[in-house]
């Protein structure tokens, strides 16, 4: 049977079991003479389809935020109300599956309110979030919803819970149901690439700040959601570790398709981002690409964040008269900048 330009629509259906697969479709496609299939087991997604010479995917939303509000409420003793405060307000963003995305802001920014909002800890005061498709506010979904999108907090302490390193990380990966050999795989396999690999007998509780943190990275790793929050992940660690910790991120996102949503205050983790969203006093003031966001430093400057020291310094040369382009992100684009104006 062949199809003429039909549009495919495979929408999203969560925990659906046909022929011992759950239906697990996150794209679109669009294209003449194609009609396709796609099982997924909870990690591994097998595809089925008919080849054709064009053909068009479109990527469907793995998180979805629409006039999303949030209020802390202070109450006293008798538990009156003392004051609102307003951390989130009319926030509208959508996310790609398999995009790598940073979310930049000052302290009080509302960017990790934000982020507690997609592992369904907050729920909104107004407005809705979707998760996989998944209403947030849908109890029937909770447990759904924090298996697709694992969570890393700031400190590594509030989610470390054994006694001994590799145990903690294969504790979410058991609590699934994954097979226990290929548990112990993704042990290794996530201690490995945050570098903690050596420490997979010992004690957390020996263990240094930066040292926990890069465990309760690798045990959400283990979990291979399609959506990892990391919430000022390298926080508590020295300049090595956060490479090491990026490195991992953008490795899980290029070879697994794992969508990464970045919550830092540091620039230079959000140069390979996909895409950037800038929060302040709980708004989106601006968003765009690295190099759309970086190019706009005064603006930056406007709402308390700094730009990488790369981009700073290319943005005073060309102040002081230089052709430098807008947007400079590495020292390589900058050395070429410079070697083009000198001839």
């Amino acid at each position: 049977m062949v199809l003429n330009s039909v549009t495919v629509y495979c929408i999203i259906v969560n925990r659906a079991r046909k022929n011992g697969y759950n239906l697990c479709i996150p794209v679109v496609y669009s294209c003449p003479g194609i009609f396709c299939f796609v099982f997924s087991s909870v990690h591994r997604i097998k595809a089925l389809q008919m080849k054709t010479e064009s053909c068009k995917i479109q990527v469907m939303s793995i998180v979805e935020t629409k006039n999303l509000k949030f209020e802390y409420i202070r109450r006293d003793d008798e538990g009156n109300v003392e004051g609102i405060t307003t951390a989130i307000d009319d926030v509208s963003l959508e996310i790609k599956q398999g995009d790598f995305i940073a979310i930049l802001g000052h302290n009080g920014s509302g960017k990790s309110t934000l982020a507690k909002h997609i592992n369904a800890i907050l729920y909104p005061t107004e407005g809705t979030v979707w998760v996989d498709g998944m209403n947030t506010t849908d109890e029937a979904h909770l447990w759904d919803i924090r298996q697709e999108a694992g969570m890393v907090f700031q400190n590594p302490d509030n989610q470390i819970i054994a006694s001994v390193v590799e145990e903690d990380v294969g504790f979410g990966p058991e609590n699934i149901g994954v097979p226990t050999d290929e548990i112990w795989q993704r042990v290794e396999e996530s201690l490995k690439s945050v570098g903690m690999l050596q420490y997979r007998h010992h004690s957390p509780n020996k263990l240094s700040g930066g040292q926990k943190q890069r465990v309760a990275i690798a045990g959400v790793m283990a979990m291979e959601p399609k959506c990892i929050v990391l919430d000022e992940p390298t926080a508590m660690l020295d300049p090595n570790g956060r490479k090491e910790v990026l490195h991992a991120a953008h490795e899980l996102n290029r070879k697994k398709g794992v969508t990464i949503l970045l919550i830092t205050h540091y620039m230079e983790e959000v140069v390979d981002a996909d895409y950037v969203y800038v929060m302040d006093k709980g708004h989106v003031v601006m968003q765009g690409t690295p190099r759309e966001i970086f190019s706009q430093v005064g603006t930056l400057k406007e709402h308390r964040l700094d730009v990488p020291q790369i981009t700073l310094l290319a943005d005073l040369l060309r102040q002081s008269g230089l052709d430098i382009p807008l947007g400079v992100l590495t020292r390589e684009e900058l050395v070429d900048a410079i070697m083009k104006i000198a001839g």
